[in-house]
C-alpha cells in the first residue's frame, strides 16, 4: 500500500509504477483505492463508474477495470457537497458533513472491503493506494480509505513524500509520529518523491531520516517531465498555461470550475501542431484557433459563471468571426438553446438559455448514463472508441448527429466548426484529430497511436520507480 503525507505527493503516479513493475516481473497485479474524490471518471465494460487513477494503473497492470478497483467515488458538485458514487452507481448528493458525520462508516467499510477480496481472490498482489495525508487526526474515527485499510489487509505500506513541496523532515517524522503504534508497524519504508538534481547529495539527508524515524528509506524518485501518465487531479490545470504558439493551431479549452474528465484532452498535448492550454481570460480564448468547452459535474452553475466573468461573450465572439467551437459532454449541453432541470439534480435552477450554437436542448435526468461505447466520426468509416458519463439527455432530432455508436446517434454536427458530443476520449482517435486539424490548418496531423504511446510509458516509468527503489527490499516486505 502506498500513502501520503498530504494530498498531490505523487501516490497515483507510483502506485501506476508498481502495477507496471509486477507485472514485468510475472505476477497479476491490480489496483484498489477504497474511497477517490475526483472529478476525473471513466466507465467500465459493464457501464459503471469508478475513478480515472484506478482506469489508468489498471491499464499498467493489464487488465480491464472494475468498480472493485474503486467501490468509493466523490464527485463534488460544489464546494460542499459530493455525489456518491458507490460500486460504480449513483446513490445520492450529500453534504461534507453528512457524508462524514451521518452515514455508516463501518457498513461503507464494509463495502470496501468486499470489493477488496473480490480482488484478492482473482490478482496477486493488490497495489493499494491511500488518500490524502494518513495523520489527519480529526478523520480518524472516520477513515475507512487509508490505515483502516492497510490493517485490515495487513498491507505492507510505503509512506510517500513530496520532497519539492519541501519541509520532507517535518512532514515524514510528523506523520509518522501521530501514527498509533498499531498503524506505524505497518509502514515498512519511506519513498521520497520528486527530487531535483544529484541525488548522492541527499545520502547524508537519508540517513537523518533514517535515523529520525528508525524507518528506511526505500527510494528516491527523481522529478520527471518526460514521462506522460494522466494526472488525477486538476491542480495540474493551473500550470498548463498559454504559450506563444504562431505556426501552431492554438486550442484553448475553457478552465470551468466544476470541469470533469479534464483527460480528455491530453492526447492534444502532444500533437506537435497544437498548443494546448487551459484558461478563464477572454482575450486569451479570442487568440485561439479552437475553443473546447468540456464536461461539467455541474453544468448550470458553470455556464452562470462564464455568463457572469464574460467568457461566454468571448465565445460567441470568436464563434462570429469564424474560429471553431466544440463541445464535450457538459460543454456540449451548454452549447445547445437551453438546459432544464426540473429533478434539481444539479441545484434550485430549473431551467437556463443555453449558448445558442447548437439547436438541442437538454433535460437533465436523475439516471446516469455510464458506458464505453464504439463510434464511427462523420462517417469516416473508421473505428473509434471513447466513454460516456453523464446525467441528462439532449434532444436533436437526430437531425445531424456527431457520431454513431452502438447505441444509436450521438452529438449534433451543425458544420466542421461547430459540434458537442456526450463522448469522453472523443480526442484519442485519429479521425477526430484529422478532422480538426484539417479544418483549422488545411492538412491532417500526424499519424500517433495513443495507445502504443502509453504503454512506452507505463514501461519508462516502472524503469525509473525501479531504478531508484531498492526493489529486493520491497519484495522482501511482501513475503507473508
Amino acid at each position: 500500500m502506498f500513502v501520503g503525507t498530504g494530498s498531490d505527493v505523487g501516490k497515483s503516479v507510483i502506485n501506476t509504477a508498481f502495477c507496471r513493475i509486477f507485472r514485468q516481473d510475472g505476477y497479476s497485479p491490480a489496483p484498489f483505492k477504497a474511497q477517490n474524490m475526483s472529478l476525473n471518471s471513466f466507465a467500465t465494460l459493464d457501464g459503471l463508474e469508478i475513478g480515472r487513477a484506478q482506469a489508468v494503473q489498471a491499464e499498467a497492470c493489464g487488465i480491464g477495470c472494475t468498480t472493485e478497483m474503486n467501490p468509493i467515488l466523490l464527485k463534488p458538485t460544489s464546494d460542499r457537497q459530493a455525489q456518491i458514487v458507490l460500486n460504480g452507481k449513483p446513490v445520492g448528493t450529500q453534504s461534507a458533513s453528512e457524508y462524514f458525520m451521518q452515514t455508516d462508516r463501518d457498513s461503507l467499510f464494509g463495502e470496501v472491503m468486499k470489493s477488496f477480496g473480490a480482488l484478492e481472490s482473482k490478482y496477486n498482489p493488490i497495489v493499494i493506494e491511500g488518500a490524502g495525508s494518513i495523520s489527519e487526526l480529526n478523520l480518524r474515527e472516520k477513515d475507512i480509505t487509508n490505515m483502516r485499510v492497510a490493517q485490515e489487509a495487513n498491507a505492507a505500506t510505503y509512506l510517500i513524500a513530496d520532497i519539492d513541496k519541501g519541509g520532507i523532515f517535518a512532514s515524514v517524522y510528523g506523520t509518522l509520529e501521530l501514527l498509533p503504534p498499531e498503524e506505524r508497524r505497518l509502514i515498512k519504508g519511506i519513498i521520497i518523491n520528486k527530487f531535483r538534481g544529484d541525488i548522492n547529495l541527499f545520502e547524508d539527508g537519508k540517513k537523518m531520516l533514517e535515523e529520525l524515524t528508525g524507518v528506511p528509506v526505500a527510494g528516491i524518485i527523481p522529478y520527471f517531465r518526460d514521462i506522460y501518465i494522466d494526472d488525477e487531479d486538476s491542480v495540474v490545470l493551473s500550470r498548463k498555461i498559454k504559450r506563444e504558439g504562431h505556426d501552431r493551431v492554438n486550442i484553448a479549452v475553457v478552465l470551468l470550475k466544476h470541469m470533469s474528465n479534464f483527460t480528455d484532452f491530453n492526447i492534444l498535448e502532444l500533437i506537435p501542431e497544437v498548443n494546448l492550454f487551459y484558461t478563464h481570460d477572454e482575450e486569451e480564448i479570442a487568440d485561439a484557433d479552437i475553443v473546447i468547452i468540456p464536461g461539467s459535474k455541474n453544468t448550470i452553475a458553470d455556464l452562470m459563471s462564464l455568463r457572469k466573468n464574460g467568457i461566454a461573450k468571448a465565445i460567441l465572439t470568436v464563434h462570429k468571426n469564424g474560429k471553431a467551437v466544440y463541445g464535450i459532454c457538459g460543454g456540449y449541453q451548454m452549447m445547445g438553446t437551453e438546459i432544464s432541470d426540473p429533478y434539481h439534480v444539479e441545484g434550485d435552477v430549473e431551467s437556463i438559455p443555453g449558448l445558442g450554437l447548437l439547436p438541442v436542448k437538454t433535460v437533465l435526468t436523475k439516471k446516469k448514463t455510464t458506458r464505453q461505447c464504439s463510434f464511427e466520426f462523420l462517417g469516416s468509416g473508421e473505428g473509434c472508441k471513447g466513454y460516456e458519463i453523464h446525467m441528462g439527455e439532449t434532444v436533436t432530432g437526430n437531425a445531424s448527429p456527431l457520431c454513431r455508436t452502438e447505441f444509436g446517434p450521438d452529438g449534433y454536427f451543425l458544420d466542421h466548426k461547430t459540434w458537442g458530443t456526450y463522448i469522453h476520449g472523443i480526442f484519442d482517435n485519429q479521425p477526430v484529430i484529422n478532422e480538426i486539424l484539417k479544418h483549422a490548418t488545411g492538412a491532417y496531423g500526424r499519424e500517433f497511436d495513443f495507445k502504443k504511446f502509453k504503454e512506452l510509458q507505463y514501461d519508462r516509468l516502472a524503469a525509473l520507480v525501479r531504478e531508484n527503489c531498492d526493489m529486493d527490499y520491497i519484495y522482501k516486505t511482501l513475503l507473508p
